[in-house]
């Protein structure tokens, strides 16, 4: 019966993506079948540590996250674990043999969320490491189907995709960030007096980002490219957008994109891909 177990938990993995972000949900129902669950388990596992730091505002942080940090070793090394997010995570991370720095390096990130409200650069290049670019890396894993060679030559773009991710993140949730978790991941900005200047130098270094992932999107073995050419054009979307805004719209209210251009999103993508034109 233990295949009951094992389909639970991937269900809870499913769901947590499902619930907390329909855009991911979206761009992995476009991935071949044989992906779209590998990846829902680890959003799942990244969510629920995302969410100690984030929202658990009445209990102890730091005591949940190392809990949470040793169970996802132990089962991993068990290859089994009653919390059915960790139970999902550590089939993907044995089956498709993901590298156990990247897994350390992610709560590294979610360790200084606990004791870290700013930011010098070095320190803002390692969190969106560890929080974003590590996280494109499992992915990688799982798209390459332990093909080494292709993982090789794609990591630098996958690391590149990230990070836009992250730093677009990042200007969506300035007000949020700044008023509510008092951080500032953006080092030497000062968002009581952020200018035209300090927005126009970030969204540079993210446009910058979005150019070189899109050369390896390109390169990705077709049961992944189309499902993640949607998650970069919904990001870049959501970027075009923020560009336009003016700085104290950020600090305002959060830059969102509606499900009718999520839609047509997708169907540009995907005459684009039977044109061969991605």
């Amino acid at each position: 019966m233990i295949h009951i177990f094992q389909e639970v938990s991937e269900q809870c993995s499913k769901i947590t993506t499902e619930r907390y972000s329909t855009s991911f949900s979206s761009a992995i129902n476009l991935l071949h079948k044989d992906l779209r669950m590998p990846i829902y388990k680890i959003y799942g596992f990244v969510r629920f540590a995302d969410e100690i730091v984030d929202t658990f505002h009445e209990y102890d942080k730091a005591t949940l996250l190392a809990e949470f940090k040793k169970e996802t070793y132990l089962s991993i090394e068990r290859k089994i674990s009653l919390n059915p997010i960790l139970n999902s995570f550590q089939e993907t991370v044995n089956r498709y043999h993901i590298d156990h720095d990247l897994i350390e390096a992610f709560f590294k990130s979610m360790e200084s969320d606990l004791k870290q409200n700013r930011y010098d650069e070095q320190g803002y290049k390692d969190y969106i490491y560890g929080s974003a670019e590590v996280v494109g890396l499992m992915c990688l894993h799982v798209f390459c189907e332990g093909n080494k060679e292709i993982y090789e030559e794609l990591k630098p773009y996958a690391r590149s995709l990230g990070s836009a991710f992250q730093k677009v993140n990042f200007l969506r949730d300035v007000k949020a960030d700044s008023e509510h978790l008092h951080r500032i991941y953006f080092p030497g900005v000062d968002f009581n007096r952020f200018t035209r200047e300090d927005k126009h130098a970030i969204e540079a270094d993210i446009q910058n980002d979005f150019s070189h992932a899109y050369k390896g999107i390109l390169k990705l073995p077709m049961k992944s490219r189309f499902g993640v050419y949607v998650a970069y054009k919904y990001y870049l979307s959501l970027f075009r957008k923020i560009k336009q805004s003016q700085p104290a719209i950020l600090l305002e209210d959060r830059i969102r994109i509606p499900n009718y251009s999520k839609a047509m999103i997708v169907m540009r993508a995907g005459l684009r891909s039977q044109l061969n034109m991605l």
